[in-house]
């Protein structure tokens, strides 16, 4: 029984220990300015984003990850950019798609991890305009229609680069290549930051690559908030939050779990919360790709990112003649049916109203809470523990059918006809006083 004691508090102490892991960069005081804190109000608000991710990686159809997994060196890689020439990209569809689905901004790969840019840069030559027949800035026509429909952009960038020396040779500890591929981040992010008009985000990608690394921070993040003070900048490094990050993000989980493997040891911050998501298995474009999520699945993801107080970042992986693929186009549909019927239940609000709730989750907005019942109970009422707020009165969303409830100290007893109610979401609406 000792023995079994002492490996029980040796696993704690571990897993302790492990959770407490800090990584300490240099960072300069920062203060955000007003802009940057009404910029992470909106966020918050928006609730709602799709992710792109596209390159000349999906000219193979295999995923986002293909140079690194299929071995291919980069003299060859290269070669792909004379393949890419995506004439049925159209820039306005890809927003109205959005649009419709309920989603409020775009975050769209600039640079991914095979070192392809996106856009018209003097940084590199390897990029869609000078490398591909194609020709153009499709970041250009994105910017455009999202300012004329009123969706926020946000441009994703790649920390790591699996083709450029100068970061092979950083990475082995050359300071000189390791200081010259830093110059060559601020150059485009300078790019990007300048080109495009307002941007609402850098989101950075990659830094899991190389956890220990000084990443000059210091250098990057102080150059972004000097070129656009209230553009918000979130990390994903599966790491706690550092000094400068404005978001959170977690990778292929909501806020505080862990199912998918990236956010070991990483507390919920108080920070704005962002959960990413696919819509199938892989984040760029794969031909073999059958695992699509359900409707259903996602407005679940979504709406309990919103009961954790995060938003859900969805995303597509167009196809390498720029169209996104039609399971995806139906899904969104599917998407945008609820959102414009029941967003006012995610749009605005915050969470973190109660605990996870084996039923669903919660979500609040001003003096109204709305209550998700994403699984259908076995009895005919829902129990709320935690409930802190006074309930003045029940009714379903459409609010013509009044709910019987009952509050006492141990929680509050909501009682529904669970043979009636939404198959996707029940939603009942209480005013609290």
């Amino acid at each position: 029984m000792k023995k079994i004691f002492f490996l029980v508090v040796m696993s704690f102490m571990f897993t302790a220990v492990k959770a407490q892991k800090h990584y300490d960069f240099p960072m300069p005081d920062y203060t955000p300015t007003a802009g940057n804190l009404e910029a992470r109000k909106e966020f918050q608000d928006m609730k709602f984003g799709m992710f792109i991710h596209w390159g000349v990686y999906s000219v193979l159809a295999d995923g986002e990850w293909v140079m690194l997994l299929k071995k291919i060196k980069a003299d060859n890689y290269e070669r792909l950019a004379d393949f890419f020439n995506p004439q049925e990209f159209n820039a306005e569809e890809w927003v109205k798609l959005a649009k419709d689905a309920g989603m409020k901004y775009i975050t769209i790969t600039t640079r991914h991890h095979d070192s392809f840019s996106m856009f018209d840069t003097d940084a590199s030559d390897f990029n869609i305009v000078d490398a591909s027949p194609y020709g153009k800035d499709p970041l250009k026509e994105l910017a455009a229609a999202c300012k004329k429909e009123g969706l926020k952009l946000n441009f994703y960038y790649s920390l790591l680069d699996w083709r450029r020396d100068d970061y092979k040779n950083g990475k082995k500890g050359d300071a000189e290549a390791w200081q010259k591929y830093v110059d060559f981040m601020k150059a485009q992010l300078t790019e990007l930051l300048t080109n495009y008009g307002e941007i609402g985000c850098i989101w950075f990608d990659g830094h899991w690559d190389q956890k220990e690394a000084n990443w000059h921070y210091d250098e990057i993040y102080s150059l972004i908030h000097e070129l656009s003070p209230s553009t918000l900048i979130a990390n994903n490094h599966h790491i706690q939050p550092i000094a400068g990050d404005d978001i959170q993000t977690f990778e292929r989980d909501l806020p505080g779990e862990n199912h998918g493997g990236y956010s070991d040891g990483v507390h919920v911050s108080q920070l704005p919360l962002e959960s990413c998501a696919t819509m199938a298995g892989k984040w760029g474009y794969s031909i073999y790709d059958k695992k699509f999520k359900s409707t259903e699945k996602l407005i679940h993801f979504l709406v309990n990112a919103a009961g954790k107080n995060g938003n859900l970042l969805l995303n597509v992986g167009p196809m390498p003649n720029g169209k996104i693929q039609p399971e995806f186009v139906d899904t969104l549909g599917e998407i945008g049916a609820w959102t414009t019927k029941y967003g006012e239940s995610i749009y605005g609000t915050r969470g973190n109203v109660t605990a996870a709730q084996e039923w669903g989750t919660i979500t609040k907005k001003d003096k109204m809470l709305y209550v998700h019942v994403l699984e259908a109970p076995a009895t005919p009422y829902i129990f709320i523990s935690e409930l802190k707020e006074k309930i003045s009165s029940a009714t379903t969303f459409d609010g013509k059918t009044k709910i019987k409830f009952k509050q006492m100290k141990e929680g509050t007893f909501l009682y529904l006809n669970t043979t009636s109610i939404d198959s996707i979401d029940e939603i009942i609406k209480l005013k609290i006083k």
